[in-house]
C-alpha cells in the first residue's frame, strides 16, 4: 500500500550530541574534510547510505548507537573540536574584515541555481555550482553576503538510461524537512511568508527556506504553500521547467520577491542591509525593479530611483549567445505589472522600457532579461576574458556609437572552490609540504602567483597520487556503470564484463558536461576507427569517461547522448570508453581526481568560461581543450594541449567539425599518448609528471573562487558600494536631471573644427601635436561634457585600434556664435599607421563610464585634416 504522506522520524541526540545538530545544518561540511570524517565515523555504512548527507545520516542512526557515542570520549573530543573550529570559523575575522571600512556592509547576491553539495540538487549544471562555489568563497573569505535563489520542489531532473541508450528523466520530489534547511520564522514562531500580486486579484505566496552555507546565508523561496491555489503552488516546482509564463513568475519570485525575503532577514536577524545586489545572470533582474518601487514609495520619481538603483547594482552575464537570454513576450510581462497586479505603483511602460530590445537587430515586442540586467545595473561584467568581448559585441547595440571595446562591460573571469573540488589525496599531499592551514589558507583565500611548494615534492609521490586517484576512479565507474545497466534491464549473468572496465594503469581521459550542441559531445565520434585505434592501441591506449545530461526538452541534444552510448556498449571498446548518466556534483568530486586529461571541444567563442577544466586542473589534471572560455585565457604549453580550431565566419559546419577533430586524434596519438607512456631513467613518465607539476604550481592559483570573489569586492563591489554611497535621493534627482536635460540637448552637440600644428603627413616619434578643436555644445555647457582626442594605430580603412584617449580643455568662453574652443596636446608614442580623432561625451561625476547614455558626437566628414599623421 502506498503512504498518503511520508515524513522523518528523528531520534532526540543525548545532550553531549547535540553539537552534532548544528554541524549538519551548516553546509560547510560539504567542503570541510574533518567534519565530514566525524559523521562517516557515527555510522560508516549509514553514511555510505545517507549519499553522505548529515541530516539524513542523523535521521536513520538508532538511539543506542547514539548513547554509545554520546559515552564515547574519544569521539566527544573530535566533536568538541570540530564544532569548536566552525565557531571559530562563523565568528571570527578573516580576509574581509582585515580591510577598511570602504568595503559594502553587506551584498546580496541572486541566483536561479545554486550548486553547494548533492545534499540539495538545487542545480543544473555550471551557473548554479558556480554560483555555489562564489558563496563557499565569501564565506571562507568573510564577505557578509546573502544569498538568495529558488527551492524547486524536484530540483533539477535525475537521469537513466534506456535499454537503447534514451535518455529517460525523472523528477522525485524533495521534502525540504528532510534537507539541510531550516524554515525563516517570525519572532512568534510562525514562518516568514513574501507575497507576489498577480493580475485578477490572485496572490503567489512562498515561504523562505534558509540553508546556511558557512558564514553565508542562503534564502530559499518556495511557493509549495498551502495558502497557493494548485498553479501557483508549482510555480517552484522544476528548474528551469514550464512554459513561458511559468518561467516568467519564477523569475518574478526571484527578483521581486528575492528582495522582499532580503529585508525580512535582515528585519529578523540584524544582518546588515545590502548596498550592492549582485544579479547572476538575467533570470533575476526584476530584483531592481522591486527596488525601483521601494525608493518611489519613499518619495522619488522614477528615474532618479532608477539612478539610484543602477548606482548599487552589479550584472554577470554568462551567455555568450542570444538564444540562451530569457525573452518574454511584451503583453505577457505587461499582463503581470500596473494597476491590477504586481509594482501597480510603476507605470508599465516604463517597465517594458528597460527590457525592450530597442536597438538595431533586436526584436521589438520581445522583453530581454540581460538588457533589462544590462540597464539596471551600473556596472556588468562576462566570465573570462573571451567572454568579456563576445559580451561587448553581442550588447554594443545597447551603446550606439561606440566602439565594442568600449562598451562598459568588464570581465572577472571564474573560479571554483578548491576546498569542494580537490581530492582529499591531494590536500593532504600539501598539507605534508607546507602544513594543514598554509594549504587551508593558499586554497581559500589565495593571492600568491605560484604555489612553489610543489616544486619540493618528489616525482614518485606525484606520480603515486596520480594512480591512486585514478585507481578510485576506476572503482567509481564500475560501480556506477554496473548500477546503470541494471537500470537498463540487464541481468546480474550478463554483467561480468564490467570487471574488466577501466585500468588503473591506462591514460584516462574525462568528458562530463551539460550537452547542449555546442559542447559537441559526440566530436570524439568523428572518425571512429582512429578513436578505436586510439583506445585499442597495443603500447599506448586511452580510456574515456564520459557523462552529461541534455535538457529535457532537447531532442538534439539526447540523440547526442544516444549516439554516445551505442559506441560505448560495443563489446569491441566498452571497457575502454563508458558513460555514465546522472551527472552531478557527488560523481564530478570522483571524476575530476582520477582524470589524466580533461577534454573540452566546444564551437569556440561559445563557452563563457567552462570551469570543469579548473577543478580538473587543481588535481593535477592536464588539459586539452579548444582556445575557448578561460583556457584561451591562461593556455600555456606547460599546462596541456591547444586544440586548433577552424573559426572563420565562412566555415561549413560539418567541414569544422571533420577539422577539428582530425586534429584531437593528431594530438592524442603524436603529442598526449608519448608523453604519458614514455619512462625517463627511474621508470617515471618525468616529462608528464613536470606538466603535472606547472598545472599545480602556476595554474593553481589562477582558477581560485577566492581570486574569483576577491576581484569582484575590489573591482565591482566595493565601487559599486560607493556609487550606492554617493547616490543620496538629492544627488540622485541631481543625475536623472541632469540625464535628461542632455538627451533632449545632444543634438546640438557638434565637432565642427579640427586642426593641428603639423600639415604634413608624417612626424616624428616622440613628437607632440598641439590640437585646436572647435565644438558646438548647443544649450550645454563644457562642465556637461568631456571633449577626447582619440589616437591609435590605423588599419587600411583608418580605424582605431588599441586607442588612447587625452582629455582636451577649453580655451576661454563661447565665441560670437556660441562655439567652444578646446586645446589640448597629441604626444605621438608609436610608429607606423598613425591616427586621430576627436569626440564629444556625456561628463557627470556621478557617471561610472563616459559610454553609459550612449551618446558620442564625432566629426562629420571634412571638418578634419585628412586621415591622421604616418610616423616614421
Amino acid at each position: 500500500m502506498k503512504a498518503i504522506r511520508r515524513f522523518t522520524v528523528r531520534p532526540v541526540l543525548p545532550a553531549p550530541l547535540r553539537p552534532l545538530s548544528d554541524l549538519a545544518r551548516n553546509l560547510r561540511w560539504s567542503w570541510h574534510t574533518e567534519t565530514r570524517d566525524l559523521f562517516q565515523s557515527v555510522d560508516p555504512e549509514g553514511w555510505a547510505a545517507s549519499g553522505n548527507d548529515p541530516v539524513r545520516l542523523l535521521g536513520s542512526v538508532s538511539p543506542g548507537r547514539l548513547a554509545e557515542l554520546a559515552e564515547d570520549r574519544r569521539f566527544l573530543r573530535r566533536l568538541t573540536a570540530v564544532a569548536g573550529d566552525l565557531g571559530d570559523y562563523v565568528g571570527g575575522d578573516r580576509w574581509y574584515q582585515e580591510h577598511s571600512a570602504e568595503l559594502p556592509a553587506a551584498v546580496a547576491y541572486f541566483s536561479p541555481e545554486f550548486g553547494i553539495t548533492a545534499a540539495l540538487p538545487q542545480y543544473s549544471g555550471g551557473l548554479g555550482i558556480l554560483a555555489g562555489d562564489h558563496l563557499k568563497a565569501a564565506s571562507d573569505l568573510g564577505v557578509p553576503l546573502i544569498g538568495v535563489g529558488l527551492l524547486y520542489r524536484h530540483g533539477y531532473f535525475r537521469q537513466t538510461l534506456s535499454r537503447d541508450g534514451w535518455q529517460q528523466e525523472h523528477y522525485p520530489v524533495l521534502d525540504p524537512n528532510e534537507l539541510p534547511l531550516a524554515l525563516l520564522k517570525e519572532p512568534d514562531g510562525t514562518p516568514t511568508q513574501v507575497s507576489l500580486a498577480l493580475p485578477g486579484g490572485r496572490s503567489l505566496h512562498a515561504r523562505v527556506w534558509l540553508a546556511q552555507v558557512g558564514r553565508v546565508p542562503l534564502l530559499m523561496l518556495d511557493s509549495d504553500v498551502e495558502e497557493n491555489d494548485l498553479g501557483e503552488r508549482g510555480v517552484t516546482d522544476r528548474l528551469y521547467g514550464g512554459g513561458s509564463e511559468h518561467r516568467l513568475l519564477q523569475e518574478m519570485l526571484l527578483g521581486i520577491g528575492g528582495v522582499r525575503a532580503v529585508r525580512t532577514y535582515c528585519r529578523l536577524t540584524g544582518h546588515p542591509e545590502p548596498e550592492v545586489f549582485h544579479t547572476n545572470e538575467g533570470h533575476a533582474g526584476f530584483l531592481g525593479l522591486e527596488r525601483i518601487a521601494e525608493l518611489c514609495a519613499e518619495g522619488l520619481d522614477f528615474d532618479p530611483a532608477l539612478e539610484a538603483v543602477r548606482a548599487g547594482t552589479v550584472f554577470t552575464t554568462h551567455t555568450p549567445v542570444p538564444a540562451g537570454i530569457d525573452r518574454f513576450d511584451r503583453e505577457l510581462v505587461a499582463h503581470h505589472f500596473g494597476p491590477a497586479a504586481e509594482l501597480p505603483t510603476i507605470e508599465v511602460g516604463r517597465i517594458l522600457q528597460l527590457g525592450m530590445e530597442t536597438y538595431p537587430g533586436g526584436e521589438p515586442n520581445l522583453f530581454n532579461m540581460a538588457v533589462m540586467g544590462l540597464r539596471l545595473g551600473q556596472r556588468a561584467n562576462g566570465v573570462s576574458l573571451l567572454h568579456g568581448n563576445v559580451s561587448r559585441e553581442m550588447f554594443s547595440g545597447l551603446w550606439p556609437g561606440f566602439d565594442p571595446d568600449e562598451v562598459p562591460i568588464t570581465s572577472v573571469t571564474n573560479g571554483v572552490h578548491a576546498p569542494t573540488w580537490v581530492a582529499p589525496e591531494v590536500f593532504r599531499l600539501g598539507a605534508r609540504q607546507i602544513g594543514v592551514q598554509r594549504t587551508e589558507d593558499a586554497m581559500t583565500v589565495g593571492g600568491s602567483d605560484r604555489w612553489d611548494a610543489v616544486a619540493e615534492i618528489p616525482d614518485q609521490d606525484i606520480w603515486e597520487l596520480r594512480r591512486n586517484l585514478r585507481e578510485q576512479l576506476v572503482a567509481e565507474v564500475r560501480e556506477r556503470l554496473r548500477a546503470s545497466w541494471r537500470q537498463r534491464g540487464a541481468g546480474t549473468a550478463e554483467l561480468g564484463w564490467i570487471d574488466g572496465v577501466l585500468d588503473p594503469d591506462v591514460l584516462t581521459i574525462g568528458f562530463a558536461r551539460r550537452v547542449p550542441s555546442y559542447k559537441r559531445l559526440t566530436l570524439m565520434l568523428r572518425d571512429r576507427d582512429r578513436l578505436m585505434d586510439l583506445l585499442l592501441h597495443p603500447e599506448r591506449p586511452i580510456q574515456i569517461v564520459v557523462a552529461g545530461k541534455a535538457h529535457p526538452a532537447d531532442d538534439g541534444g539526447k540523440r547526442l547522448v544516444q549516439e554516445l552510448v551505442r559506441f560505448a556498449d560495443d563489446p569491441r571498446v566498452r571497457h575502454r570508453i563508458v558513460f555514465l548518466p546522472d551527472y552531478g556534483m557527488a560523481m564530478a568530486q570522483k571524476l575530476y581526481p582520477g582524470c589524466d586529461i580533461w577534454l573540452n571541444n566546444p564551437l569556440r567563442p561559445l563557452e563563457a568560461c567552462g570551469t570543469s577544466g579548473m577543478k580538473a586542473a587543481l588535481n593535477g589534471c592536464l588539459n586539452l581543450s579548444v582556445l575557448d572560455g578561460w583556457w584561451d585565457e591562461w593556455f600555456q604549453p606547460d599546462f596541456g594541449w591547444a586544440i586548433p580550431t577552424a573559426d572563420g565566419t565562412g566555415t561549413d559546419p560539418d567541414h569544422r567539425d571533420d577539422v577539428e577533430a582530425a586534429a584531437l586524434y593528431d594530438l592524442l596519438e603524436q603529442r598526449v599518448t608519448p608523453r604519458f607512456y614514455e619512462r625517463g631513467q627511474d621508470g617515471l613518465p618525468d616529462r608528464w609528471i613536470e606538466m603535472v607539476r606547472q598545472t599545480l604550481t602556476l595554474l593553481g592559483p589562477k582558477v581560485l573562487a577566492g581570486r574569483m570573489v576577491r576581484e569582484y569586492v575590489e573591482r565591482l563591489y566595493t565601487p559599486a558600494a560607493h556609487a550606492h554611497r554617493a547616490m543620496t535621493p538629492d544627488a540622485a534627482r541631481e543625475l536623472a536631471g541632469w540625464k535628461t536635460r542632455v538627451r533632449s540637448a545632444w543634438h546640438g552637440v557638434t565637432v565642427d573644427h579640427v586642426e593641428t600644428t603639423t600639415a604634413t603627413p608624417t612626424a616624428e616619434l616622440g613628437s607632440t601635436l598641439s590640437l585646436r578643436v572647435r565644438v558646438g555644445l548647443g544649450e550645454l555647457g563644457p562642465d556637461d561634457v568631456e571633449v577626447q582626442a582619440v589616437s591609435g594605430r590605423v588599419d587600411s580603412q583608418d580605424r582605431i585600434a588599441d586607442a588612447a584617449t587625452v582629455p582636451l580643455k577649453p580655451v576661454g568662453g563661447p565665441d560670437t556664435e556660441g562655439r567652444w574652443l578646446y586645446e589640448g596636446p597629441l604626444a605621438l608614442d608609436r610608429t607606423g599607421p598613425y591616427g586621430y580623432t576627436v569626440r564629444i561625451l556625456p561628463a557627470h561625476r556621478l557617471l561610472a563610464s563616459g559610454a553609459e547614455l550612449g551618446l558620442v558626437a564625432v566629426p562629420s566628414e571634412g571638418v578634419g585634416e585628412g586621415a591622421g599623421v604616418l610616423l616614421r
